[in-house]
């Protein structure tokens, strides 16, 4: 099938779901790929990996077409700094969709014409629910975001655009160690509000920032405690001083 299977990860996200408007044109190209393929009724089908001599999936040939797509631009870095995190795969996918704007926002939704009563944020009710609102610029979960520069002593504003807002540790910490906190902490607070979010729709829970703050860090810990062989703070101390054991000192 040649080149049809590179698109193949990518497409088991979209496959059962009706298309963004910007990518109504991708499956176009990918059905008129497909449509010259000609169908060997005499040989059972096969799936064949393309990217691997063997044509057999791996997870090294795919993280290398990961890698290799996320180079090709600057525009495209932040997917090259995402899947050098060490977290568990739920907390990545979940990131990358983000990212590329991906996640069932009311505004997404509603792009793919689903019917939505109402678009208006679930934390703040003034506003439209649409990724960059949602997750930093919300009124009710901006503090948030606050409260970290506090910890890193550092004032300014951060982007409204998913990727540019995950980027923008560069310019607030330095040194290698830090940075890899930093994207700890924004992968944590982001899947933070997006299931605090869910659990008001679904299970029709309440609005509770501190909450929120204390289950991002804890789990920002719990990573850490796994990527950094010499991390071995108890969680009440690390948390309670997290401007000196947390993000500004090693």
């Amino acid at each position: 099938m040649g080149g049809y299977m590179e698109e193949e990860w990518e497409w088991n996200f979209l496959w059962r779901r009706p298309l963004f408007d910007n990518e109504i044109s991708k499956a176009i190209n990918f059905l008129q790929h497909v449509e010259s393929k000609v169908i060997q009724i005499q040989r059972r089908d096969d799936w064949v990996w393309t990217l691997d001599p063997s044509g057999q999936y791996t997870a090294k040939s795919a993280y290398r077409m990961m890698m290799g797509g996320a180079t090709h631009g600057t525009q495209d870095r932040d997917f090259e700094e995402l899947w050098k995190m060490k977290v568990p795969t739920k907390f990545a996918v979940f990131a990358w969709r983000l990212l590329r704007d991906r996640l069932p926002s009311k505004t997404n939704l509603q792009g793919r014409q689903v019917e939505i009563d109402d678009r208006t944020c679930l934390f703040c009710k003034n506003a439209e629910e649409e990724a960059g609102h949602l997750f930093f610029h919300c009124t009710k979960i901006i503090p948030m975001w606050w409260e970290f520069l506090s910890w890193v002593n550092n004032v300014g504003v951060f982007p409204q655009d998913p990727r540019q807002h995950f980027l923008q540790h560069e310019s607030i910490v330095v040194d290698g160690l830090r940075t890899n906190r930093w994207k700890c902490w924004w992968l944590a607070v982001t899947w933070t509000i997006w299931k605090k979010r869910n659990d008001i729709i679904f299970s029709n829970d309440s609005f509770d920032i501190n909450n929120m703050m204390e289950e991002a860090t804890f789990l920002t810990w719990t990573w850490l405690r796994n990527l950094e062989k010499d991390f071995v703070i108890h969680f009440n101390q690390w948390s309670s001083n997290l401007r000196e054991e947390g993000f500004v000192y090693h």
